[in-house]
């Protein structure tokens, strides 16, 4: 499978046959311009503006935004209540988690979360290949908490998400407080948006740091043409 950060914690998942999920589209204000991406299915962990704008998503993508299971041309999507603070939603209201089953990865999209998981949510979820977490503390998880968040679901693989970058410059920490804590683990900055993922080399430890999609110019389009 191939996974895509366009930026905060906008992904898109695509499988080995072309089904493509676009997790949390975040809008402009951002500061990520994701532009139109076609896409299968859309999966939004709750309706804030930087991670439900749907309009991004480009065709007619099946749009989920609850809990329980789906499937989108093969690819089953599992939607898990959750909340966006440590206090039962009271502070910021709901987070659902989504965990996708892709050429035979499971990928957990924690979306916002706020608080560790119970025994019975870690049971319920079962077991993750592919964690995306976010990492930038103020709204969510912050990186100490991310760390334990990931321990306590034993994924092979962890990417940060959610966190400061010269793009997005929101009150959030950036990744190197988080990389620092999880040198243990074997780090990869990849420096693309990009990456390719596949079941006999997940390994295990991983961290993958991705830079954020940057929308390329028309200057740039045009040089890359000449070459």
């Amino acid at each position: 499978m191939k996974i895509k950060w366009y930026g905060q914690s906008c992904f898109l998942l695509t499988d080995e046959n072309g089904t493509a999920v676009l997790a949390d589209p975040c809008g402009p204000e951002t500061g990520y311009k994701i532009g139109k991406i076609p896409c299968d299915a859309v999966t939004v962990s709750h309706d804030h503006f930087d991670h439900n704008f749907i309009e991004a998503a480009e065709g007619e993508p099946v749009i989920i935004t609850d809990e329980g299971e789906h499937e989108v041309k093969g690819v089953k999507i599992i939607g898990f209540p959750a909340f966006h603070d440590d206090e039962g939603g009271k502070r910021r209201g709901p987070n659902m988690m989504y965990l996708y089953e892709m050429d035979g990865i499971r990928i957990l999209h924690a979306g916002d979360i706020g608080h560790f998981l119970s025994r019975e949510q870690l049971a319920d979820i079962g077991v993750v290949d592919v964690l995306l977490v976010p990492i930038g503390g103020t709204y969510t998880l912050d990186y100490v908490g991310a760390r334990r968040f990931a321990n306590d679901l034993r994924p092979s693989v962890v990417i940060p998400m959610h966190f400061r970058t010269p793009i997005c410059s929101v009150g959030i920490d950036d990744c190197s407080n988080f990389v620092a804590t999880v040198q243990d683990c074997r780090i990869h900055k990849l420096n693309d948006c990009e990456a390719n993922i596949y079941k006999n080399t997940l390994g295990e430890d991983r961290v993958l740091v991705l830079d954020p999609y940057v929308e390329e110019t028309v200057e740039e389009q045009f040089r890359f043409d000449l070459d």
